[in-house]
């Protein structure tokens, strides 16, 4: 008898196939082809080789070290949002997807604005130098896609009522969009079986997957190649798989081709032809889309090679260089200056309004008075403020007593230039469960940040796609004071509008 057989089953097999039933195939039992099983068990067994384990308890401890499947970390119930607030936020996107298209244009305002970062933050300097050098080149794509995330908390006012205040927008890799799109029936089947089947009607119907998905399928259409793909840039270990997935899924549907590489790929394989079409393991690009490169440490010298070819290629960069700087904490005080973002919408004083009232206070630590006035005002009170650097990905940015640290030790140097300071939004406190492998289970004080995703495209001077596609909420204990999803402290949530 072979392996993964029994006299049972060959017997019953057997006696069909007599019948005329069906017809036995010959199935090697360990054939990585033809049984699936066999390629989980054997990339186990390879990770397991690597670790050398010495007993059963020690591979238990290392058991990080594997890629393992777990379920998104969610809220047992939603959470309360103030129904105005949150269609304030969507309504205000497609503005804020403007604006960031316009930043990107406007090379010198990008020059003044990151002027003094680029002196003092490596990161942000040599992103700058790849942006100069496709400036002198000259653009060779007129296509331009954004898809990008605008996160708010609500603030609490004096009088009781609550004001929508940007935190940050993400102009590279806004991640969550397709695990949010399959939230809202999690929701509603948990008040479901809690009684509550009123409430589970008032779940909104949410999906950023589609909405993304389609500014990249215009993009595509326009690049004018069937054959072309879609390259999502992406790390070795991607612990948001599914979220890609999801999204990716959605090109497939439409018949799109994608394929998943690292810059280490790109280094190796990628080329320019005389046209300046980027070519990675043989395929053309059509799109580039960056789930990975906004860290310092997403790259090497090689990796900078690489991200500087894409930007000078044909393909459609998502996003691009120019798109990529606008998403700066230092662009974002900027534009809170008297003037910056008439400059952006003249003429369009509604427009204007509806950002700026979004805006947290927002202040400079510029060398001179104004930054001076800055580190003082910080110093005196830091429990009123938010210290961030020029940095993504979560888990950054510093508060109270971090606050004065790190500003004595470098309120006399261009060092602090690094950094810009923001109100700290004061939200009100929300009671929920938050559900997290290994977490034990208990009622948390809870505060949540309401994403807002939106995806444009603009072909030469016509904005051919502007949309707000989709929320995202995120909560986190009130224990914590920054983190998001990723970094292991927030959780996924749905708005339940009150």
């Amino acid at each position: 008898m072979t392996k993964h057989t029994s006299r049972l089953c060959k017997g019953y097999l057997t006696k069909k196939e007599s019948d005329g039933v069906l017809h036995q195939m010959t199935w090697p039992p360990q054939s990585l082809d033809l049984n699936p099983i066999e390629i989980v068990w054997d990339e186990l067994d390879h990770r397991v080789k690597e670790m050398h384990p010495t007993s059963a308890q020690h591979m238990w401890k290392t058991r990080k070290s594997f890629q393992v499947v777990t379920y998104a970390p969610f809220t047992l119930f939603p959470s309360p949002v103030p129904k105005a607030t949150f269609h304030q936020a969507l309504a205000v996107q497609t503005h804020y997807n403007r604006l960031v298209d316009k930043i990107s244009q406007d090379s010198s305002f990008l020059e003044e604005a990151l002027a003094s970062t680029i002196k003092v933050d490596d990161f942000t300097g040599r992103l700058f130098n790849i942006y100069r050098h496709v400036l002198r080149e000259g653009k060779t794509q007129s296509i331009v896609l954004g898809l990008n995330r605008s996160d708010y908390m609500l603030d609490q006012n004096a009088d009781g009522s609550a004001s929508l205040k940007q935190i940050e927008i993400n102009t590279i890799a806004a991640s969550f969009g397709g695990l949010a799109s399959h939230t809202p029936n999690v929701h509603r089947h948990i008040l479901k079986v809690a009684g509550r089947l009123e409430d589970s009607k008032r779940i909104l119907d949410n999906n950023p997957s589609a909405g993304l998905a389609k500014g990249l399928a215009k993009a595509w259409d326009l690049y004018g190649s069937e054959r072309a793909v879609v390259l999502y840039l992406v790390e070795e270990l991607q612990r948001n798989i599914f979220d890609h997935r999801y999204v990716e899924n959605e090109l497939w549907k439409r018949n799109i081709p994608v394929i998943r590489r690292q810059f280490e790929d790109v280094a190796k394989t990628g080329f320019l032809d005389q046209d300046k079409r980027l070519f990675v393991d043989g395929r053309e690009v059509a799109i580039v889309y960056f789930r990975n490169g906004y860290m310092p440490q997403n790259y090497t010298e090689q990796n900078w090679e690489a991200r500087l070819m894409m930007e000078r290629s044909m393909a459609v960069k998502c996003p691009d260089i120019s798109t990529h700087l606008a998403g700066t904490k230092k662009v974002q005080q900027e534009l809170a200056r008297p003037g910056v973002l008439e400059r952006f919408f003249p003429g369009e004083p509604d427009v204007v309004d509806q950002i700026r009232a979004t805006f947290a206070g927002l202040y400079t630590l510029d060398m001179g008075p104004e930054g001076d006035k800055t580190v003082a005002m910080a110093l005196a009170k830091p429990d009123q403020f938010v210290l961030k650097p020029q940095r993504e990905g979560g888990g950054n940015n510093l508060y109270g007593a971090e606050i004065c640290q790190v500003l004595e030790g470098v309120k006399q140097s261009t060092e602090r230039m690094a950094y810009i300071l923001m109100d700290k939004v004061q939200p009100r406190p929300v009671h929920n469960y938050l559900l997290r492998l290994g977490t034990p289970l208990k009622l948390s004080t809870c505060l949540s940040e309401l994403g807002v995703f939106g995806a444009y495209v603009r072909h030469g001077q016509d904005m051919v796609l502007n949309e707000c596609v989709g929320h995202l909420l995120r909560t986190k204990s009130d224990e914590h004071s920054d983190g998001g999803v990723a970094s292991g402290v927030a959780v996924l949530d749905n708005p339940l509008l009150v």
